[in-house]
C-alpha cells in the first residue's frame, strides 16, 4: 500500500513509500481510507514536539474510510461500512484514563496518511449519509473537541461563545453555538476570515491586530458582563485576556498552544468570577458519536479550506503551518 512515512523530525523527512498491508486481528478492523485531515497536532508531530519520537512511521490522526476486512469477534461493523476512528482509539467512553492515552493514531500508533490502516471496532463512529470521506475526515479532533467545549461550557440560547481564530476547532464551535441559540464572538487577524466567519453566524467580530486589547471589546460587546464559554486556541500569550474577558462563573475551554505552552497568569480574576479551566485532550469514541450524531441533525457541514491529493500531504502540511487556511485542511487518498 502506499503510505507516508516520516523518518525524522523534519516535514522534509515526510516520504511517500510502499509499506505492508496491515491485517486486523480479532476485535479490530482493516479500514480503506479515503481521506484525511490535518490538525495542529500533526505538526506538533513531523516537527518532533510531541510523541515518542519512534521513527519511521505512519502519521496523520485525522481519517475516514471504509471497512473492507473484519477480525475475529466483530459484530456490529462489516465490509462496506463508511467510518470515522477517534484519535484515542482505546477511550471508549467516560473520564479519561492513563491507559486511554497510551495510543493515539497518528501519533503513538500508525495513522491516517496510508491507504490502509487498522484500528480497533470500539474506536469507530458511522459516518452520516450526508456527509462526503473528506468532510468525515475534518471531524476526531476539530468537531469533538468543539462540541466538548459546548459541553463543557454549558452552551444553551443567550449564552455568549468567545472563539480566537478560525480554524478548525473554532468553526465548529461557531457553527455549534449558533445551532444552540448562543451568540458569538469570534477573533482573527484577518478581515477577510473575519467576514466570512460573519457569513456562518458570527454576530461580533474582532480584528486583534487592530484592536489588541480584544478582551476589552468582548466585554464592550456585552455590556460588561464578559464571555460565558471561550474556547481558549492560542496559550499563554492570550490567556490573560481571556481571563479578563470572561463572565463570572465561566468556562475557559483550554484547546491549544500556538502561541506557547509555558504559561503565567494572575490567580484573582479566577478566584473572584469562580472561573471553570479546562483542559482538552480531544474526546472519547462516545463524545465523538455525539458530535457526528449534532452534526448530522443539525445539518452543520464542516468548514474546509483546502484539499490536497495524496501526493500533495507535504504540500498540505506546509499550508497548514502558514496559518492561512479557514478552517480545515484536507486530503483526498482517492485523488
Amino acid at each position: 500500500m502506499r503510505a507516508f512515512h516520516l523518518s525524522a523530525a523534519s516535514l522534509d523527512a515526510l516520504k511517500l513509500v510502499e509499506a505492508p498491508t496491515p491485517r486486523p486481528k480479532p476485535n479490530e478492523v482493516l479500514i480503506r481510507l479515503r481521506a484525511a485531515s490535518l490538525n495542529y497536532l500533526d505538526l506538533m508531530v513531523a516537527w518532533g514536539r510531541f510523541g515518542d519520537g519512534s521513527m519511521p512511521f505512519i502519521p496523520g490522526t485525522d481519517g475516514a474510510g471504509e471497512i473492507v476486512e473484519t477480525g475475529g469477534g466483530v459484530e456490529d461493523w462489516k465490509a462496506g461500512d463508511r467510518v470515522v476512528p477517534g484519535l484515542m482509539v482505546d477511550w471508549s467512553a467516560g473520564p479519561l484514563t492513563t491507559a486511554s492515552t497510551r495510543r493515539l493514531r497518528g501519533v503513538s500508533m500508525p495513522g491516517s496518511l496510508a491507504d490502509y490502516a487498522v484500528v480497533p471496532a470500539t474506536s469507530l463512529v458511522r459516518i452520516p449519509d450526508q456527509l462526503s470521506f473528506i468532510e468525515a475526515a475534518t471531524l476526531p479532533i476539530a468537531a469533538t473537541t468543539a462540541w466538548n467545549a459546548m459541553v463543557m461550557g454549558r452552551v444553551r440560547p443567550g449564552s455568549t461563545v468567545m472563539l480566537l481564530g478560525t480554524g478548525g476547532v473554532s468553526l465548529f464551535a461557531l457553527q455549534f453555538a449558533k445551532a444552540a441559540g448562543a451568540r458569538v464572538i469570534i477573533s482573527s487577524s484577518s478581515d477577510e476570515k473575519l467576514a466570512r466567519a460573519r457569513s456562518l453566524g458570527a454576530d461580533v467580530t474582532i480584528n486583534y491586530q487592530t484592536t489588541p486589547a480584544w478582551d476589552e471589546a468582548v466585554l464592550a460587546a456585552t455590556g460588561g458582563s464578559g464571555a460565558d464559554l471561550i474556547v481558549e486556541t492560542v496559550g499563554a500569550p492570550t490567556f490573560a485576556r481571556s481571563l479578563n474577558a470572561a463572565a463570572v462563573a465561566a468556562t475557559i475551554f483550554v484547546v491549544g498552544f500556538v502561541g506557547g505552552m509555558e504559561l503565567s497568569i494572575p490567580i484573582l480574576p479566577i478566584n473572584l468570577k469562580t472561573l471553570n479551566i479546562v483542559g482538552s485532550n480531544t474526546g472519547s469514541t462516545a463524545n465523538l458519536a455525539d458530535a457526528v450524531r449534532a452534526i448530522a441533525t443539525t445539518g452543520i457541514k464542516p468548514v474546509i479550506d483546502r484539499t490536497f491529493s495524496f501526493e500533495q500531504t507535504v504540500d498540505a502540511y506546509r499550508f497548514l503551518e502558514s496559518a492561512a487556511h479557514f478552517g480545515k485542511v484536507a486530503i483526498d487518498l482517492d485523488a
